[in-house]
């Protein structure tokens, strides 16, 4: 059988790379968003909100998707609101599949918040040792992540799909108004200080400036979630998926900083997050963009300073351990400062930041 993959969520950094990884590998691809790009090569655009059923049907109603990629979510005021809406939107999309019987494997992408807890409680309390391992227990608190695995667990127990859940760190990849987007909004950052003569000063903790980290590129989380979803061992497993390296911040910053010829702020420990050192910034950011031609000059489209400071702020080091996909045959390996460097890169090449 030909497959078919139905990438939920394709104007996203996880999406938007997944399914153009995909269409290059040859899958009939589908991409679905309230607002989908139709700029993607290989990918059918389809238009559909996961709130809402009868959108849903209509979008759905003529296709036979093999394989379901679901990396979409909607940010709530509370955590009982993310888990009510967000366990709605997976229940929806499953169920309006489940009459095709076509699906074969579902993978959802959620992340180490499965580990940290959520943004209420973000970090705190009594938190699983690091490196977070994909065996260690769910946390005795609310969070909208597990009410998004209950919800697959239970389809694929009626339908009788695979499925798979992947838990990537931070995510570095290309795409604009995504509400988690740490590389586009230090791109963004970094240009305001280099064009102001601000210091380029690290916004986050002391624990993280010294503790060691990793990430995950988009493009190393689209070829993890290709490799579960057509290996047979990875079948019905949860994953970490991270680039493979670590690094502490204090190394990372100045390399950072080198890309655009900046120096990097001496760090004190004292925290200044980014929503308060970019509170000024948006007509900063306007003038910048009318100077250089760029193409978005709306700050907020760029930058989700909030998120970035969630994660640079954290009071403990964070490093994920990968050893249950190596032992399955996952070895791929991506460089987090290339991460970085290739996204500006392309930022650069679009227009987003001179």
């Amino acid at each position: 059988m030909t497959r078919q993959a139905l990438v939920v969520g394709a104007s996203g950094i996880v999406g938007n790379t997944l399914a153009r990884h995909l269409a290059g590998k040859g899958w009939k691809t589908y991409g679905l968003a309230r607002r989908p790009p139709s700029g993607l090569q290989g990918v059918v655009p389809l238009a559909a909100d996961l709130q809402d059923k009868a959108s849903l049907r209509a979008a759905l109603e003529s296709l036979r998707p093999t394989h379901v990629f679901l990396a979409t979510w909607l940010r709530q005021p509370t955590e009982a609101e993310n888990i009510k809406v967000n366990s709605a939107m997976t229940r929806n999309l499953l169920d309006a599949l489940s009459p095709t019987g076509s699906v074969r494997h579902v993978a959802l992408v959620t992340g180490l918040k499965h580990y940290l807890g959520p943004f209420e409680a973000y970090g705190k309390g009594a938190l699983p040792a690091t490196p977070f391992r994909e065996e260690q227990p769910r946390l005795n608190v609310e969070n909208f992540y597990y009410a998004q695995e209950d919800e697959l667990f239970a389809a694929a127990q009626r339908d009788g799909f695979g499925w798979s859940v992947h838990r990537p760190h931070t995510v570095i990849g290309y795409a604009l108004g995504n509400a988690m987007n740490m590389g586009t909004t230090l791109a963004a950052y970094a240009t305001i200080c280099r064009e102001t003569g601000r210091p380029f000063r690290f916004p986050g903790s002391a624990a993280q400036w010294n503790g060691l980290s990793d990430m995950t590129d988009a493009r190393q989380l689209a070829r993890h979630l290709e490799w579960a979803a057509t290996t047979e061992a990875a079948r019905d497993q949860a994953f970490n998926i991270v680039n493979g390296d670590i690094f502490r911040w204090n190394w990372m910053w100045p390399r950072l900083a080198g890309w655009f010829g900046l120096d990097p702020a001496p760090f004190d420990g004292e925290r200044i997050p980014l929503e308060v050192q970019l509170a000024d910034a948006a007509p900063i950011w306007a003038e910048i963009a009318r100077k250089h031609g760029l193409v978005e000059s709306d700050l907020s489209v760029v930058a989700s300073a909030w998120h970035t400071d969630a994660d640079l702020g954290r009071p403990i080091e964070v490093v994920t351990d990968m050893t249950k996909s190596r032992k399955l045959g996952f070895l791929d390996y991506q460089a987090t400062d290339d991460s970085f460097f290739d996204l500006f890169a392309r930022l650069r090449a679009d227009r987003v930041i001179p």
